[in-house]
């Protein structure tokens, strides 16, 4: 029996730590969800997504991005990536069919989700996908940082790296509504307070600089957003007219007070429902 007290205490600092974290087999799914308490990988079975060629209104965003992955996942360089802007119109619903249209290609690439509030966890991720032979995408959907929210330092271990580097296995994509990942009254508002107004929100501005590509997501015009419904139509076969789809969808969006890809699926989905069709 141990009676020296510091051997007491390891043996129950011991007891009280975890066991380490143990790789999942990666094998079993092309996509992830990262949890904490505990930390674990979950495999997710079906990826909620929408096929590529129905997002309408962002060939520039699809092509940069789909391009930057290809590269990444046939181990060439490659840029961690921030889409930004416009509510609904296709950030992480882009991301997904990326991932989807470069596994169709053959290439090993698996996504991770990593929610913002688990940032702090990253680096406990990062460790664990490092020593995997498989290359990942790591995505992070609606990232955005508020006064006194420390997480963004977090978010260096992935875009930096620190003294380890990135691993070289790792991409980092990330979605946001706003292009500095804060909101702009913040940053005048720390810049007309501080003593050193040119610093004052530095560190946390120039996050969103870290990632190497930008991608830019605007709203859309109503004829991008007719052609948006008419495409889940024709994929899910649902037949309707062109001056009635053309109605109903203006009256819809009218009620919104909005014009987007998410509120276009939201009338397909109350029309699919009222035709009788599953989707």
């Amino acid at each position: 029996m141990t009676t020296d007290p510091m051997e007491r205490i390891a043996a129950a600092l011991e007891r009280m730590s975890p066991a380490p974290l143990t790789a999942p087999d990666f094998d079993t799914a092309d996509a992830f969800v990262w949890h904490v308490s505990p930390d674990r990988l979950e495999p997710v079975a079906k990826v909620n997504r929408v096929e590529m060629s129905l997002l309408v209104g962002i060939n520039r965003a699809r092509d940069t991005l789909l391009t930057n992955t290809q590269q990444f996942a046939r181990g060439l360089p490659a840029n961690n990536a921030l889409l930004w802007g416009a509510r609904g119109m296709g950030k992480s619903s882009l991301v997904k069919a990326v991932h989807a249209a470069v596994r169709a290609e053959g290439l090993p690439l698996k996504i991770v989700e990593l929610q913002r509030e688990d940032l702090p966890s990253v680096g406990r991720l990062l460790n664990l996908l490092r020593g995997a032979d498989a290359r990942f995408l790591l995505f992070c959907d609606d990232l955005s940082f508020g006064h006194d929210d420390q997480h963004y330092k977090s978010l260096k271990a992935v875009l930096d790296g620190g003294i380890e580097g990135r691993p070289e296995n790792v991409v980092f994509y990330a979605t946001s509504n706003r292009r500095h990942l804060m909101p702009r009254d913040m940053i005048e508002n720390e810049r007309s307070s501080a003593i050193s107004p040119s610093e004052a929100v530095e560190e946390k501005v120039s996050l969103s600089d870290r990632f190497g590509l930008w991608l830019g997501f605007h709203p859309c015009d109503q004829d991008e957003y007719l052609s948006m419904i008419r495409g889940y139509c024709d994929t899910y076969g649902v037949e309707i007219d062109d001056a009635t789809l053309r109605a109903e969808a203006i009256e819809w969006q009218a009620t919104r007070g909005s014009r987007s890809g998410r509120v276009a699926w939201q009338y397909f989905t109350d029309l699919a429902g009222r035709r009788g069709v599953s989707v």
